[in-house]
Order: structure tokens, then C-alpha cells, then sequence
């Protein structure tokens, strides 16, 4: 039976996903949102239609991509919290780890002392990871993950496939 190949990099080259990852890497964080549309414009429905062919999808995720890329982030930023509200023993271990992390450091090197017992602050990471590795597997990060991953993919894409580019932007192409 043969394999199944899947061109990687011709399905990357095509989305242009370098370029796009190129541009969100190199801004800061007030241009990032410099360019967050309305909530009106964003939820538009009268330019929700059902795209003709595979062509046409593809312009408008082209498109909405890089128009709607501040929104798109706002809406993993969403999703992010609705996981973690929704999962709160991964939220718990979070704020151990770091809150256990940033006790640990006001120490600054210093053992602590709680009555007649000595801590040094290498068993003090030793006994918060003890603790958080058990809590952290059972709080099942991978699967909050993977469905954040699954949420934000199908929201997005499928939004911006939905969404028609702005009368504007089809007058634009049209350059004489």
C-alpha cells in the first residue's frame, strides 16, 4: 500500500506562513493591537457567506489573516482563560509553581527556617516539584492544550474562510 505525501513545505510556501510568523515576531506589543478591529466589523454578518470554491477560501483566510490577526489573538487570549477557568487544577498547579518559584526566590539563597526545622532552598525545589509534577500530569495540560490548539483553529479558520474581504480591498486588487 503507499504512503500517503503530504508537500510540507509547498502547503507552508503557499499559506505564506514565514512571512506571517516574520511580521508577529518583530512587533511590538502596542502595534500588535494598533490594528484590532471593531466588534462590529468583526462579527459583520451580512459579509458571512459560504466561499464558491477552494480558491476563494483560500484568498479570504489569505486575507483575514493578516486583517484580523490582532482579533485572532484576542480570541486565543479568550479561549486561553475560558481553558484554565474551566480546568482548575491545571490553574491551581500554575499558581503553585510559580507562586512556590517566587516565594522560593525572595529567599534569595537564604534557608528558611519554620520553628526548629531548617529548609535550604534546594529541597524547597525539590519538594514543590515532588508536589507539582504529580498534580501537573493529573491535571491533564496536554488535552487542555490540544483542545486550545482544536478551539482557536477552528474559530479562526473557520471565520476567515466565512468572511468576505471589504468592498474596499476588492477595488484595491484591481490595480490598472
Amino acid at each position: 500500500m503507499a504512503r500517503l505525501q503530504i508537500p510540507m513545505d509547498a502547503l507552508a510556501a503557499r499559506f505564506n506562513l514565514q512571512d506571517r510568523l516574520d511580521s508577529i515576531r518583530s512587533q511590538t506589543i502596542t502595534a500588535r493591537f494598533a490594528n484590532l478591529k471593531p466588534i462590529s466589523e468583526f462579527f459583520d454578518l451580512k459579509r458571512l457567506s459560504k466561499p464558491a470554491n477552494f480558491g476563494e477560501a483560500q484568498s479570504r483566510v489569505n486575507f483575514n489573516l493578516s486583517y484580523f490577526s490582532s482579533n485572532y489573538f484576542i480570541l486565543f487570549i479568550m479561549l486561553s482563560i475560558y481553558s484554565l477557568l474551566t480546568n482548575r487544577l491545571l490553574l491551581f498547579v500554575i499558581v503553585l509553581v510559580v507562586g512556590g518559584m517566587y516565594g522560593i526566590g525572595k529567599l534569595q539563597g537564604r534557608d528558611l527556617e519554620l520553628g526548629v526545622t531548617r529548609l535550604t532552598t534546594s529541597q524547597l525545589y525539590t519538594g514543590l516539584f515532588v508536589i507539582s509534577i504529580p498534580l501537573g500530569i493529573w491535571a491533564s495540560p496536554f488535552s487542555t492544550v490540544l483542545w486550545l490548539v482544536g478551539a482557536t483553529g477552528v474559530s479562526v479558520l473557520g471565520h476567515a474562510s466565512f468572511m468576505e474581504k471589504p468592498i474596499e480591498s476588492a477595488f484595491s486588487e484591481e490595480a490598472v
